[in-house]
């Protein structure tokens, strides 16, 4: 095995710090969209566009609470697969 091949603990841990920045941008996604859902509501009202904006918001938010248990899986597999600790020392 190459000294650059990764383990499978080194591949979950990668694949959750992604996770983890994909939530924060998905949270940050819905924030925006819900700041700029408030600030035109009315006006979206008006030209039957407010359905879309709260479709799009749902979704997001549906995909940040997936993140978030994609992430706590993922952590506990990160758990298992960590190497015994070594036996304390006599």
């Amino acid at each position: 095995m190459s000294e650059n091949a990764k383990t499978p603990l080194e591949h979950v841990n990668d694949s959750i710090a992604q996770l983890k920045e994909m939530r924060h941008y998905a949270k940050n996604n819905v924030e925006a969209l819900t700041a700029q859902w408030l600030l035109f509501d009315g006006e979206l009202k008006k030209l039957k566009q407010s359905g879309t904006i709260e479709t799009l918001m749902t979704h997001q938010s549906e995909l940040h609470d997936e993140l978030n248990e994609e992430i706590t899986s993922l952590e506990k597999l990160a758990e298992k697969l960590q190497p015994p600790s070594p036996p304390p020392e006599p």
